[in-house]
This record gives structure tokens, sequence and C-alpha cells, in this order.
């Protein structure tokens, strides 16, 4: 990164002209490089595209800035958007500054942190923090708070089986078994009533960061680079499509010993947003329809040779279970 060319661009912003900037690289990928930059006493992380960035991530950077500017004032838990960059020559790319967040993530190595690793009665409080989060979020005025025109919820179930099945013929190269009777069921399924908020898009532990120490507080909602204004369920139903109810597998990505399960978290959101759950079976198959073709796209990058993230090499399991459990969860619901 070019520290003189962002000074000079910070200048022009006002952020602390005048004083040496410090970055340090905190993480990179095929989604986003991120940087922790201080200047003047003030702690901020840079976001940019990678650098082999797939076509139209600059557009997607420029959305997720939108986003955290309108949470700006709201209840919803964040990093403060502070200033956006769409010149592409200051540093390579469109970027933007948000505020640093004092806090922990619950994929920071070594699992949960104290208390919560060696307390898990602790636990449920980090669940409950999470449904929050996306019960605030999908609450928020977003006509008010500048979001119009962000997504299209007119319509918006109407899309979502041919969009993501017109994502998936772009990288196609092998068959999904479940996938075409998931899609059929949406088709046939869609919600009776539902009213649109923010949607946060991949919505999850993996996504949000809490305060330090117990109880458990949410600190932040991060990466929204999949957000739109849509049916908050949507939201709800990423949490809960792969979370585990006592007596299934519950050392997951994360340890989920001592979490509630899946219908209190059902009954939390619903007290919470206040929103009706009664068809969260639908919005279950509808995120693992989507989540099975999001994977399969970087997927296919590491089998065309398109990508070498260890990551994305362990999706094409994920892909087929997400897509038989979608086609199992259509075949047995009672909707």
């Amino acid at each position: 990164m070019n520290i003189e060319s962002l000074a000079r661009w910070m200048d022009a912003q006002g952020i602390a002209p005048g004083e040496p900037v410090e970055a340090s690289g905190l993480s990179g990928g095929a989604s986003n490089e991120i940087y922790r930059v201080s200047r003047g006493g003030r702690r901020m992380i840079l976001r940019k595209p990678p650098r082999a960035a797939p076509e139209g991530r600059d557009a997607t950077m420029l959305r997720e800035y939108r986003v955290l500017n309108a949470l700006n004032g709201t209840d919803v838990p964040h990093p403060e958007a502070i200033a956006l960059c769409e010149d592409t020559g200051v540093i390579g790319s469109c970027f933007y500054l948000m505020r640093h967040v004092d806090g922990w993530s619950p994929m920071d190595d070594g699992g949960w942190p104290e208390p919560f690793k060696s307390d898990p009665s602790l636990r449920p409080a980090l669940a409950y923090e999470l449904v929050d989060g996306i019960a605030r979020l999908g609450n928020v005025d977003w006509r008010a708070q500048g979001l119009e025109g962000f997504g299209r919820p007119d319509g918006f179930h109407d899309r979502q089986v041919d969009r993501w099945l017109a994502h998936l013929r772009k990288f196609e190269f092998r068959e999904i078994p479940g996938l075409d009777a998931a899609a059929e069921w949406l088709r046939g399924h869609r919600p009776s009533h539902w009213e649109p908020g923010i949607i946060h898009g991949d919505y999850q532990f993996a996504n949000v960061m809490f305060h330090h120490g117990a109880p458990a507080r949410l600190a932040a909602l991060v990466d929204f680079e999949m957000a739109t204004v849509g049916d908050p369920l949507l939201d709800l139903a990423w949490v809960i499509m792969s979370w585990p109810d006592e007596g299934e597998d519950r050392n997951l990505y994360v340890d989920y010993t001592g979490m509630p399960d899946r219908a209190a978290l059902i009954e939390h959101y619903a007290e919470v947003s206040g929103r009706d759950v009664s068809e969260i079976d639908y919005y279950v198959i509808l995120a693992r329809f989507k989540m099975a073709i999001v994977l399969e796209g970087g997927y296919a990058r590491v089998v065309k040779g398109e990508s070498d993230n260890p990551k994305q090499r362990y999706f094409g399991d994920i892909v087929l279970r997400m897509a038989a459990e979608a086609a199992e969860l259509a075949a047995t619901t009672r909707l």
C-alpha cells in the first residue's frame, strides 16, 4: 500500500491531517483485504478488494460502505463508517475506512475466550445476542436511513430461485443433487406475508464481534458485502440452517456446547423483532439453497485453477450437504 498517497487522501478528508500514518495487514483473502490504520491517536480499519478481485468487487465494496454509513446513529452495533474513497488511483483500488472495534471475534484462534471457554453456562447469551443483532437490523427504517433504491424488495421472493440458478450457470461444472427439488418447492411455497428490511446476507458467528468479558454483549455486525433490502427472516434462517440442537454434533466451526436449540433462537427472534416466524422452514430451505450456490462459486474457482484460497477447497462437500438438506426439509416440512 502506498502510505504517502493514503496520507494525502486522509489529509483531504480531515482525518488527523499532518499526522504520521501507520498501517499493517490484518487479513486477506478472496473477499477483502483488511488493514489496521492509525493516525493521530485514531484507530481505524481499512477494507479494500483483493488484488485479484472478481468482477464487480469495487461495486460490492461501495455497497458495503453505504450500509455502514446508513447504520450510523441506529441501535445496530456496527463499525462506524468514517470515509469512502472511490478513486482507484490512491492505493490501487477503492476502499473505505471505519472505526476500529475493541472486541473479539468468535473466529479468533483458540475458540471461545474466557470466561466463555471454561463456563458453558455463559454461552446462551452469546447466541441470543447474535440473534438480537439481526432483529435490530431488520427493524431499521431503511428508507429514513437513506437506503431507498439500495435493494429491490418488491418481488423479492419471486426472483430468488431464478436469480441464484442464473448465478450458478456462470460457473456450473457438476450436478448438485437436491438443488432442483429444493428450487421446485421454493417456487410453490413463497411466504404469504412479509415486511421488507435490511438483510446482512451472510449472518453467523463468523461475522460479528463481542465486547470483552461477561456478560455477552454484541459489539458489532461486520462484513456487509452481501447486504441488501429484502426479507430479514432470511438472516435468521442463515443462523439456524446449520445450528446443532442438543444431541447433534456441537463441535463445528465453533463449539456449540451449552448453546440454546434452534426453537429457542426462533422464539427469541420473534419476541425481539415482532416478526411472524411461522413459515421459517421456507427461509431455511432458501438459505441452504442459496448457500450451496454461493459456496459452489468459490469451489468452482478452485477446481478451474482460478483460486488458491485454501478455505474454498473444502466447499465442495459442504455444497452437496447444503443442497441435500434443503431438499430433505422441503420433502418433510408441513408448510
